[in-house]
């Protein structure tokens, strides 16, 4: 995969990704739900700013050069700390519109996440810095919404470990 392909196609898939976070934001009636998918919102634009910038240089000088991507996304130790805080939040009655959406966010980042690691495989070095980065960063939000999916379903899992065994009496 060529470099410019690469970064015309993550364009997509950034804002595609965009588009299902503003359309949950706007279709959540949970307010801390509202606030993880505007937060998302708005690393998913810096993403798309960051492509169109590295696009735009590709096009001027045929390089890019890596810069480091700020992400909104806290630590893996932050977003564990946040799991512990939605153990104890109420599910609101929607619950179902609010599996719906985080579903339908977790597939997005998957597949976005899928993608920007299949370009890390297939590109030059030079390409993989710049997409390496976007690897880390949709994993975080795919532990985000599945930390969320765990909290709204009520199973007892976080990040696929069960918290509790029925089993046990």
């Amino acid at each position: 995969m060529e470099i410019e392909v690469a970064i015309k196609t993550a364009l997509q898939y950034e804002n595609r990704v965009v588009g299902v976070y503003q359309e949950a934001a706007k279709s959540t009636l949970d307010a801390a739900g509202k606030r993880m998918f505007e937060t998302l919102v708005r690393d998913e634009q810096s993403h798309v700013i960051y492509l169109e910038h590295k696009l735009d240089e590709w096009k001027r000088t045929g390089q890019v050069t890596p810069e480091r991507l700020a992400t909104l996304v806290p630590s893996p130790e932050r977003i564990e700390e946040g799991v512990k805080k939605l153990h104890s939040r109420v599910a609101t009655q929607s619950r179902e519109n609010e599996l719906k959406l985080l579903r339908r966010a977790l597939e997005v980042e998957v597949e976005t996440g899928t993608f920007y690691k299949s370009v890390v495989a297939e590109l030059p070095p030079e390409g993989r810095q710049l997409f390496q980065r976007f690897v880390e960063i949709e994993e975080g939000h795919q532990k985000i919404v599945q930390a969320e999916i765990d909290s709204v379903s009520g199973l007892g899992f976080w990040f696929d470990m069960q918290e509790f065994d029925l089993s046990s009496g």
